[in-house]
């Protein structure tokens, strides 16, 4: 069994956790449990922790949060062992665009303007995602979906429901239609973004639907078959990364196949 970071006989790559010292097996981790701040509560959290397989387990901040919660940041070693060879991930298989190469690809490709239509759809009031993505000012120094000469973008801001999204789309004639959900309370970005995918394949056949894709911070970016859409954007993605997808999608893809 492998103690540090290193290729096991099988080919696997096997990690442990590092705290102070490598392969140490040392983890922080943080929750609340609806309890008063007491003696009792962090023995409560101790108990956890231990049930997670942190042992030994040390509580290294505790603080009341309001009435009847509080707050653990707990500290301990764990035993167990990651294979990072068998971690699977959604790789990147499209080349990332400068804006002048998007630019040029639709405007070659497309012979008009590429329309693409943005939302934060149900409850969420959350637009900082949607707009560093569509707004000219973008994020990071980036420029957003707005910048791009050759998009001709729409952004509906938040809470917009999924019958308004579907009606902008079909009015702008949407080649992709962009969510952004931040809010997650009860899977709530699972639920909302499985409804918009079956409202658009309710209301357009397959080959006048747009390209539905949703991001956010909590998505899993495997689950795109899983929710009905065409792709899943997580944290860290950038406007550039998102024209160059569309590029890819909806450009250089439907070339390949004509």
């Amino acid at each position: 069994m492998q103690t540090g970071a290193g290729v096991a006989p099988t080919g696997k790559t096997i990690v442990r956790p590092y705290g102070d010292t490598t392969g140490d097996g040392m983890v922080q981790v943080s929750f609340t449990l609806p309890v008063p701040h007491d003696k009792r509560a962090e023995g409560a959290a101790l108990q956890l922790a231990n049930k997670m397989g942190i042992d030994p387990a040390m509580v290294v901040h505790a603080k009341q949060m309001g009435d009847g919660f509080t707050f653990f940041v707990v500290y301990g070693r764990v035993n167990h062992l990651v294979d990072v060879s068998s971690v699977q991930v959604v790789e990147r298989d499209f080349p990332l665009l400068s804006a002048r190469e998007v630019n040029v690809a639709v405007r070659r490709g497309l012979r008009r303007k590429l329309s693409v239509v943005g939302a934060c759809i149900g409850t969420d009031a959350h637009t900082v995602g949607i707009d560093a993505i569509l707004n000219v000012k973008g994020i990071a120094g980036e420029k957003g979906l707005e910048y791009y000469r050759e998009l001709r973008v729409v952004n509906l801001g938040a809470q917009v429901s999924v019958p308004e999204l579907v009606e902008a789309a079909r009015v702008e004639r949407a080649d992709a239609v962009l969510v952004s959900q931040v809010v997650t309370q009860r899977d709530a970005h699972l639920h909302n973004t499985r409804e918009m995918s079956a409202a658009f394949r309710e209301a357009m056949p397959a080959g006048r639907r747009p390209l539905l894709i949703v991001g956010g911070p909590r998505f899993d970016e495997t689950m795109a078959a899983e929710l009905g859409v065409d792709r899943i954007f997580g944290r860290g993605t950038t406007p550039g990364e998102v024209a160059s997808f569309l590029v890819h999608a909806l450009v250089t893809n439907k070339k390949a196949k004509a």
